[in-house]
């Protein structure tokens, strides 16, 4: 045979692909815990959302992808009027959960926001319950959602552990669609052959570059990138449940495989079972709208703004102890062009909460920010040292830290104390002084929304476990409808 004709012969499906079908197809999750934490996980995330619709940059991505388009039966769109296709309905709803950068995250090797996969659980999830409803059937209940929830988070999450996709340049929605299509093709009746051929043309899609999250090019497509991957994790469940033919060694194929095209020819590493184990470790963003690697060292920062002040003028220099994540992921200077540029900067989730005592979504706009010279004025003193603890901590499995410290020194000589905090209130370390924390920002994000009768009525179900669980999804969803 020549040397230069290629067997074709096709393989048994890549091992990672048939570990992922088979955790969706057959695992039947048990953990109370991760049922309980996935319901928070469900309020916080549909919060985020509502917040993010008082923002025009958001809303304006939102609807039908034809102006005027209606669909039968079609997905609701939380806090809107919307009624899509359940792929469309799967941007227009991952789009508004990441919008703000207030959404839950994944802290490892690489990182990301396991409740993103939402925007295709529960488009789909409501497409389906409506249609069958309207077929006189059994609709999907709130219980299948949380189900999905967890698994897809657990599928994101353990991929995360020992795989550096941002390291190589690559951006980590490629996991969301990864694990939103292996769930939706689940939700969507299809079987464990059929999630394998749906999860391999997920892989075989690629991956976005990071290009989006970094100087000099940071900017508002990282707060839709994740909107459009689970939307093409629906994408492609249905024209997979169509009969679409899946490639089985789309990672391991010598030449034009995932691993030796995009990942320096270097499989994955994946070292633990799929079970529950993300959603019970998750971390939210409980207090502030800033990407997690700085949630500590702003809550360093509100702790010393009392201290500080009345001091701004007389800083000499700004100490800020971290982890070499955040050094090398939104440690940056020079000009921040807009909002998405600010929430990914280090130095100004620090100044403005130093200057403030606070940090909320408004002040990452161009309006306060050319408002406050103060802010610049404080990120050019500032300076960040990396912490070998914190670095090796924050990858400890049993620890999973996101550490920070600042100290300020004035022009006098004195300084303040050393303030540091480790794990923030979003940690499941701190899950006790967190849920509280968590249901007030829920009803906060609520009330911008709807009257306060409505309020009351979904925090009253989305706080009982076991209403919430057998509530059909079309009825879920109808709360959230805007007429």
């Amino acid at each position: 045979m020549s040397l230069n004709v290629e067997l074709n012969e096709r393989p048994q499906p890549d091992e990672l692909l048939v570990k992922i079908a088979d955790y969706v197809a057959q695992t039947e999750i048990t953990s109370v815990e991760a049922y309980n934490t996935a319901r928070n996980c469900l309020m916080d995330t549909l919060g985020c959302g509502l917040l993010a619709l008082r923002f025009p940059e958001c809303t304006k991505h939102l609807g039908p992808t034809v102006p005027g388009t209606t669909v039968r039966h079609g997905a609701r769109v939380p806090g809107t009027s919307h009624e899509l296709d359940p792929v469309t309905a799967a941007f227009n709803i991952g789009c508004i959960i990441r919008w703000l950068d207030f959404n839950d995250t994944w802290l490892a090797a690489e990182w990301g926001h396991p409740s993103d996969n939402l925007g295709g659980i529960l488009a789909t999830a409501d497409y389906l319950s409506r249609v069958a409803v309207a077929e006189g059937k059994a609709p999907l209940t709130m219980r299948d959602v949380l189900t999905a929830m967890i698994k897809a988070h657990e599928i994101q999450g353990v991929l995360a552990l020992e795989n550096s996709y941002n390291r190589v340049g690559l951006d980590h929605v490629l996991l969301v669609r990864v694990a939103s299509t292996a769930v939706v093709t689940k939700m969507l009746g299809g079987t464990r052959d059929q999630i394998i051929d749906a999860v391999s043309q997920a892989w075989v899609d690629g991956c976005s570059l990071r290009t989006y999250r970094h100087a000099p090019n940071a900017g508002s497509r990282k707060s839709w990138a994740a909107g459009d991957a689970t939307s093409r994790a629906v994408r492609l469940a249905m024209i997979t449940m169509k009969g679409e033919m899946g490639l089985p060694s789309v990672l391991t194929a010598p030449k034009w495989g995932y691993y030796d095209v995009l990942f320096n020819g270097q499989p994955f590493k994946v070292n633990q079972d799929f079970s529950s184990y993300v959603m019970e470790n998750v971390l939210f963003k409980i207090s502030f709208p800033a990407e997690f690697h700085a949630q500590t060292a702003v809550e360093c920062a509100v702790a010393l703004h009392e201290k500080v002040k009345e001091r701004l003028d007389e800083i000499e220099r700004i100490e800020v102890t971290t982890h070499e994540s955040a050094i090398r992921i939104i440690s940056k200077s020079g000009d921040l062009a807009n909002p998405a540029d600010r929430d990914h900067c280090l130095q100004y989730m620090i100044a403005v909460p130093l200057i403030h005592g606070d940090l909320v979504a408004e002040h990452y706009e161009d309006e306060f920010h050319r408002g406050d010279g103060r802010i610049d004025v404080l990120r050019s003193k500032m300076e960040v040292i990396e912490d070998k603890r914190y670095s090796a901590e924050y990858l400890e499995a049993d620890k999973r830290s996101i550490a920070n410290s600042i100290q300020i020194f004035f022009n006098d000589g004195t300084c303040t104390e050393k303030v540091s905090v480790e794990y923030p209130i979003g940690h499941r370390r701190r899950r006790e002084e967190g849920i509280p924390v968590l249901e007030r920002k829920f009803k906060r994000n609520l009330q911008t929304r709807f009257p306060q009768g409505r309020c009351e009525q979904i925090f009253e179900l989305c706080s009982d476990q076991a209403k919430l669980e057998a509530t059909p999804v079309h009825e879920f969803m109808s709360l959230f409808v805007m007429n």
